[in-house]
C-alpha cells in the first residue's frame, strides 16, 4: 500500500519579524514522520521590499516557499491541514488537495465522538474527534465545502494521534534550524 494513502501533511508558512519561513511535514496516522521539509529563512532586503511593495508578502509565501515545499514532498497525503485560513485558497492552487485548515476551539466537549456542528462562518465545522479533549474547527477552501467524507479519516487517525499536534513539532523543529543556523 502506498503510504501517501495513510498519511497526513501538515503545511506552515509564517512570518516573523521580517524573516519568512515554512515548512512540510507528512504523518502517518499515528503521527509518525514519514517525509519532512522546511525552508531556509528568507529575509527580504530594503530594495526588495520597494519593488514588490504590498505584493512581497504574498510573493514569499504563496510563490517561494509554499510552491518550493508542496514541490520538494515525496509522498502525497490523503488530506493537507494548515492552521492558517489563509493558506486555503493558495494550497488549493497548488493542487494540494483535498485541505482543510485545523484549529484547536475552547468549547466544551460535544456529546460523543463523530459529532459535527456547523459553525456558519466560511463553512467550520465542530468535530469531536475523541471524547475528552474540545471539539476541532475544520474549515474547507471556499471552493470545496464538502468535508463530511473526509470526517471517517479524521476520527480513525485521532484514536491513535493528536490530530494538531504536529503543528508544535514542526514550529519547534524550525526554532531548531534557526537556532544551528545562528551558531554555524
Amino acid at each position: 500500500m502506498d503510504k501517501g494513502n495513510r498519511a497526513f501533511g501538515y503545511v506552515i508558512v509564517e512570518e516573523d519579524k521580517g524573516v519568512f519561513q515554512g515548512a512540510v511535514m507528512v504523518t502517518d496516522f499515528r503521527g509518525i514522520p514519514l517525509d519532512f521539509r522546511y525552508t531556509d529563512p528568507v529575509r527580504p532586503t530594503r530594495l526588495e521590499r520597494v519593488l514588490y511593495g504590498e505584493a512581497l508578502e504574498l510573493y514569499l509565501r504563496e510563490e517561494i516557499l509554499l510552491k518550493n515545499l508542496l514541490k520538494a514532498v515525496e509522498i502525497r497525503p490523503q488530506i493537507w491541514f494548515c492552521r492558517s485560513r489563509d493558506l486555503l485558497a493558495p494550497l488549493t492552487e497548488q493542487g494540494a488537495r483535498p485541505v482543510l485548515s485545523i484549529e484547536m476551539t475552547g468549547h466544551g466537549p460535544l456529546e460523543k465522538v463523530g459529532e459535527i456542528q456547523s459553525q456558519g462562518e466560511g463553512g467550520s465545522l465542530l468535530l469531536q474527534a475523541d471524547p475528552v479533549s474540545a471539539p476541532l474547527r475544520l474549515t474547507p477552501p471556499e471552493e470545496d465545502r464538502d468535508v463530511e467524507g473526509l470526517l471517517p479519516l479524521l476520527l480513525e487517525a485521532a484514536k491513535t494521534m493528536e490530530l494538531v499536534e504536529p503543528f508544535t513539532r514542526m514550529r519547534k523543529a524550525l526554532e531548531i534550524v534557526g537556532d544551528e543556523e545562528k551558531r554555524a
